[in-house]
């Protein structure tokens, strides 16, 4: 099983954590959709990381999780199967992963736009909608569970992790503004799963 896709990625980052939490052994090739575009364009045929190489390839880190989810999960996947233990789950899932959308688009127009083109009141919303999103999660965070739901690592936890970073990363203040999920991912890290994915 191949993983593509460098962990700086929050997207390729989701698979990574969620095949260690898994016990899955996997190789992984650190390419980038940037600076390896043509070798990545190999595998998705989008030229977007991450993809997973098994006797096909899966592209969208949503689309690898279910799949993953349904080969390792066992009884207890990361997403549950149905109810509103699964609802609880994705919604998070789907505002973390949001959040990472609309953090990267501010990045990537921020920095591979020329500069008398940028519109930086669409940056400033697309911030916003990404501080949003975490002050959501992070009303939801319990200080005394070890865990965002159901008392258990879950999709929500990966990808609520993925996100606060890659908001960090690109600037934004979650310390003061979004404590509890701070003090979450911090938590998180400390698991071998997100601790061993650290780019």
């Amino acid at each position: 099983m191949l993983l593509i896709g460098v962990n700086r990625s929050p997207y390729t980052r989701r698979v990574a954590i969620t095949l260690k939490a898994y016990g899955v052994i996997f190789e992984q090739r650190d390419l980038s959709g940037f600076a390896n575009r043509a070798e990545v364009h190999a595998s998705n045929p989008l030229g977007r990381i991450p993809a997973l190489v098994l006797d096909s390839t899966l592209i969208d880190s949503g689309a690898i999780v279910d799949h993953l989810d349904e080969a390792y999960g066992g009884n207890q996947p990361l997403t549950p199967d149905a109810g509103t233990d699964r609802r609880a789950v994705l919604k998070v899932a789907a505002l973390m992963m949001g959040a990472c959308d609309k953090g990267l688009q501010a990045a990537y127009t921020r920095n591979h736009t020329p500069a008398e083109k940028i519109h930086q009141p669409w940056i400033d919303d697309c911030n916003a909608q990404v501080m949003n999103a975490l002050a959501a999660v992070d009303a939801m965070v319990d200080p005394a569970q070890p865990y965002l739901l159901l008392g258990r690592l879950t999709q929500a936890d990966v990808t609520a992790f993925v996100a606060e970073r890659l908001a960090r990363g690109i600037g934004l203040d979650t310390e003061a503004r979004t404590p509890w999920l701070r003090a979450l991912t911090r938590k998180l890290l400390e698991e071998p799963p997100f601790r061993s994915t650290e780019p």
